[in-house]
């Protein structure tokens, strides 16, 4: 069975999985959801994950693996090359730290802020089979929280080339996930922010070289 992965070309969290999987060089078939059809919520989807998100990684043994830290341990265990969560102990734990903040003070950030505020998700403000109501308060403290996050990142990458330790990292995939997504909160990278600025640059360089050999929007 080959490795298949199910996607949403529009929305941030599948695209963690998308550029995990290039960075790996790992061959797999992708499936499209559309999300602004519902399609999550669809019964042939939900046989697929009860909690109607995307991404969904279904193994070549059949296993369903329904969120990104799942998709990157059984990636980064059952792919060794070119180590994302890192090497050493310490290093392990130094990514793991990072990507947790890159998860926690940017993507929910920004997702606290669009999902508030965005009329498009009219009682949609969490993700999964259960509606919920906006909450306006929340979207205002989300898009405060994306800026703050913009000028942590700006800060942490004055003097170095990667997020979380000297080499390229899950966490910097993460990381710029979250900063490209905050532009549907209308937060975008300025010259206020340089260092954000270059190290953006550098990595959308090196994805677009990637892309030459694998699919990776």
């Amino acid at each position: 069975m080959p490795l298949i992965l199910y996607d949403c070309a529009t929305a941030p969290s599948p695209r963690r999985a998308r550029i995990l999987l290039a960075e790996k060089g790992i061959a797999h078939e992708t499936v499209q959801v559309d999300l602004r059809t519902g399609e999550q919520l669809s019964e042939a989807f939900r046989a697929v994950n009860p909690l109607c998100t995307v991404p969904v990684l279904r193994t070549e043994s059949g296993l369903l693996l329904t969120d990104n830290a799942a998709i990157a341990a059984y990636v980064e265990a059952q792919y060794p090359q070119h180590r994302l969560l890192g090497v050493s102990p310490a290093e392990k734990a130094e990514v793991a730290s990072w990507n947790w903040r890159m998860e926690f003070e940017g993507l929910m950030a920004v997702a606290e802020a669009f999902r508030n505020g965005s009329p498009a998700m009219a009682n949609r403000a969490l993700p999964g089979p259960q509606d919920h109501p906006q909450i306006p308060a929340l979207a205002e403290r989300g898009v405060l929280r994306t800026q703050q996050f913009f000028d942590m990142l700006n800060e942490r990458l004055a003097d170095r080339a990667f997020i979380a330790t000297e080499r390229f990292s899950i966490a910097d995939i993460t990381a710029v996930v979250a900063v490209d997504f905050a532009r549907v909160i209308k937060v975008r990278v300025t010259e206020a922010h340089p260092h954000l600025m270059r190290w953006r640059a550098n990595f959308l360089a090196a994805l677009t070289i990637l892309s030459r050999k694998t699919k990776v929007p």
